[in-house]
Order: C-alpha cells, then structure tokens, then sequence
C-alpha cells in the first residue's frame, strides 16, 4: 500500500504528530514557569524573544493550528452532507486558520530582542 493510497493515514498522523508536539510544548512551558523564581513582564518578554523559544513557539502555533484544521474538517466531512455548503466552511475555517496563523506570527516575530 502506498501512502497516497492509504485514505486517512496522512491526516491521522499530522493529527497525531501535532498533539505530541503540543503536549510537549505544553509541559515545556510549564516546567520554564515553575522553575522561574519571579515572573515579570521583563523577563518574559526577553525569554520570549530568544530565538529557540521564539520558534518553539511558531511550531507549537503551527502545530496548533494544524491538528484544528484536521479535527474541523473530519468533523464537517462526516456531519455536512450537501457539498456546497462543506465547501463553504472549509473555506471559510481554512481562511481563518491562516488569518490566525499569519497573526500570530507577525505578533510573535515583532517582539524585540531585550
């Protein structure tokens, strides 16, 4: 079986992929602020705005991002019946997805360097 024959497979992986990406990400962040002795808005900032965790952080949006799109459109393809209504939503879920992609990078990349 090949994989562009394999119908659901490349789906259920990213789906999968990206929920161990993010449950990672997750407990990565939450052992940085339980190991953090005070959180100010500083040094949040600053710890935000190093590359490796800046980047972390636009993958785990990815990755967040990713897996909503998946569930959206496993969800919309077995309870929407009528195709152009389907393909309304998708479209409109798929644009909203990237307007949230793109401003959350733009966010993330215009935090500057302390």
């Amino acid at each position: 079986m090949s994989w562009r024959g394999a119908n659901g497979l490349r789906p259920w992986l990213m789906q999968r992929l990206s929920a161990v990406y993010i449950a990672g990400f997750l407990l990565f962040i939450l052992f940085n602020l339980a190991a953090a002795p005070v959180i100010s808005f500083d040094a949040w900032r600053g710890w935000v705005a190093s590359p490796l965790v800046n980047a972390a952080i636009a993958l785990f949006v990815l990755a967040l991002l990713i897996h909503a799109w998946v569930g959206t459109r496993d969800v919309l393809m077995d309870y929407v019946k009528p195709v152009a209504l389907r393909f309304v939503l998708l479209t409109l879920f798929a644009l909203i997805f990237l307007i949230s992609l793109f401003w959350s990078l733009r966010v993330l990349f215009s935090v500057p360097p302390s």
